[in-house]
């Protein structure tokens, strides 16, 4: 690897965190209802959380914001940063593919710990699921379907988002495994699929406790 291609990793790794570091949930409550969701329920800043507080349609609208952070990471890195010609051999792939994971993970740490908001913000479910989106959308595709029927049949958005984390990361395996990826994407679908996860850890306790707050219920004002 040339000192070249490190460089447009360090420069995938800054547009990343700061895409995702963009506070979504932040500014639409500020536009929708004048208030801090962090200041409510769980104290994240994605749409879950919204939801509790502003109601669906802020909800979708910071979901889409946050999906697309993931997606734009992705395609920065593809397109802009790391852009490789049509015939490129698969090693070229596999370094572009590197560049993607890059943007990919720091999009969720500027998610989750946004420079705009003192290294605070949300879990990551979505930014994650729109970088796993770009990289690959079957895989993406097969975790949304995973992750809705959890939420469907039981209400709880955390035990949705926790399985469609813990597939991502075994789907994008498989695809790999099987030739029809390359590992650093499922590099990035199994550390950030964890990463999600371990963000998680307090819903994980609710849940195991049974006082996890399903979807419908409204957040506590702090």
């Amino acid at each position: 690897m040339s000192g070249g291609d490190l460089l447009r990793y360090l420069c995938a790794a800054v547009v990343g965190y700061l895409l995702g570091s963009i506070p979504s949930g932040v500014l639409v409550g500020r536009l929708f209802g004048n208030l801090d969701p962090r200041a409510y329920g769980s104290g994240k800043t994605g749409a879950t959380n919204i939801l509790r507080t502003l109601g669906p349609g802020p909800a979708i609208l910071v979901a889409l914001m946050d999906v697309a952070k993931g997606v734009v990471a992705v395609l920065v890195a593809r397109f802009l940063i790391f852009p490789i010609p049509a015939n490129a051999s698969v090693g070229q792939h596999t370094v572009q593919a590197g560049a993607e994971a890059i943007a990919a993970f720091c999009a969720l740490l500027g998610h989750n710990f946004s420079i705009f908001l003192h290294f605070t913000g949300g879990r990551g479910v979505a930014t994650g699921g729109g970088a796993i989106f770009a990289q690959n959308p079957l895989t993406g595709l097969i975790s949304i379907v995973c992750m809705a029927i959890p939420i469907i049949l039981t209400r709880y958005m955390s035990l949705g988002s926790i399985t469609g984390a813990a597939v991502a990361g075994i789907t994008s395996l498989i695809f790999t495994l099987t030739g029809h990826d390359y590992w650093p994407h499922a590099a990035f679908a199994l550390v950030g699929g964890a990463f999600v996860i371990y963000s998680h850890r307090d819903n994980i306790h609710r849940l195991l406790t049974g006082t996890e707050r399903k979807i419908g219920q409204p957040a506590v004002h702090h």
